[in-house]
C-alpha cells in the first residue's frame, strides 16, 4: 500500500522532447482533446507521435494539425484518419490569450505532452514558444553536456 502510486490513470502518451530545445516555452496550458473511440483505444496502446505537430487558431477554435495517432486494426469501418485535424478545447478567455501572443508577439503554439490525466481523460498541453536561434540552441547543448558530465564526476567522487 506505501508504494501504490497517487494516480493510478494517469500515464504520458507522446512527448515532444524536441520542443524544448527548438523552443523558448514561456507559458503552458492544459486542453481538452476532442476524438474518437478508435483514436482513445489506439492511444491507449501507446501509438501517437507529437513531434511534428503544432497548433493553430482557425475560424476562432484551436486545433491540433499533423498529429499522429496509429489506425486501430479492428476497428474496421469505424476508424479514423491518422493524421487529421483535432479540435482542441479551451475557453474562450485562453483562447483570445492565445491569440494575442500568436499575432502581436510572434509565439508559436508547441504540443509538449499528450497524457491521460488522473481521471482518465486524455490531455494535451500546449506550450506558448519562441523560436531559438542556433547559438541559442548550441548554448542549451553545451548547458545539457555540461550538467551530465557533472553528474557524471560527482558520481565517481
Amino acid at each position: 500500500m506505501a508504494n501504490e502510486p497517487e494516480n493510478k490513470n494517469y500515464k504520458i502518451i507522446a512527448e515532444n522532447r524536441r520542443a524544448r530545445f527548438d523552443y523558448f516555452i514561456e507559458s503552458d496550458l492544459e486542453v481538452g482533446i476532442v476524438l474518437t473511440g478508435s483514436e482513445v483505444k489506439s492511444l491507449r496502446t501507446g501509438q501517437s507521435n507529437i513531434a511534428e505537430s503544432y497548433a493553430s487558431i482557425e475560424g476562432g477554435e484551436l486545433w491540433l494539425i499533423n498529429g499522429y495517432i496509429a489506425t486501430l486494426l479492428n476497428a474496421g469501418v469505424f476508424g479514423h484518419d491518422e493524421r487529421r485535424k483535432r479540435k482542441l478545447l479551451v475557453s474562450r478567455r485562453e483562447l483570445s490569450r492565445l491569440w494575442q501572443a500568436v499575432g502581436r508577439e510572434g509565439m508559436t503554439l508547441v504540443p509538449l505532452v499528450m497524457y491521460f490525466n488522473h481521471k482518465g481523460l486524455v490531455k494535451l498541453k500546449i506550450g506558448v514558444a519562441k523560436g531559438k536561434k542556433v547559438a541559442d540552441k548550441r548554448e542549451t547543448s553545451a548547458k545539457r553536456d555540461w550538467n551530465r558530465q557533472k553528474q557524471r564526476l560527482l558520481k565517481q567522487g
